[in-house]
């Protein structure tokens, strides 16, 4: 009697560990999958698709100007943005053509044209580009089509660095505080 009361209660304790395991396991997965939901961010510009042409007035044979981004679901917990605009098709390495940095939370998008101040009136800070310049440096391949870049990042923290960071300085500054991040990629080829 007593060894079969020892089993029972055994039992009962192994499939009581294993009942939490599962239901451990399950809400782990919904952790996961809810996170991977959270993580999803869309970017959109007004001007061009996803893969298509950028037109010439926000490139280098046009008026130069940044073109107009917007963005939606931005998770909670999001403390600032980061945007890069960079070309990887570039000759010898990727060009970084805009950053902008410590966006607001609340903003969802940029106009066109935005000034290459150093701070804008949103409160979000610009990055040196390789043009060695503040602001947006529009596409200027010397051949062939290239691809630019557009990403947009949602951190947990606000960077806080001075105004003409690079785009390596800034993305140590993001690194493990990644929330989501949304891409736009434009195609431009000199006329």
């Amino acid at each position: 009697m007593t060894k079969r009361r020892v089993f029972i209660s055994q039992s009962f304790a192994i499939f009581s560990l294993l009942g939490l395991s599962l239901i451990s396991c399950s809400s782990a997965g919904n952790r996961s999958q809810s996170q991977q939901e959270a993580k999803t961010m869309k970017l959109a510009s007004s001007a061009f698709t996803n893969n298509g042409l950028i037109p010439a007035q926000y490139t280098c044979d046009g008026a130069n100007i940044s073109p107009p981004l917007n963005w939606d679901e931005v998770p909670p917990g999001t403390q600032s943005l980061v945007l890069i605009v960079d070309d990887p098709d570039a000759p010898e390495q990727t060009f970084v053509h805009w950053v902008v940095y410590d966006i607001p939370p609340t903003i969802r998008q940029l106009a066109e044209k935005n000034p290459a101040d150093k701070t804008l009136t949103n409160g979000a800070v610009q990055g040196a580009n390789d043009f060695g310049s503040f602001g947006y440096g529009g596409p200027c391949p010397p051949s062939g089509t290239h691809r630019y870049f557009f990403q947009i990042y949602a951190l947990d923290k606000k960077l806080s660095l001075a105004a003409g960071a690079s785009k390596s300085q800034i993305i140590t500054a993001m690194a493990d505080h990644i929330l989501a991040k949304a891409e736009l990629i434009g195609r431009y080829k000199r006329l």
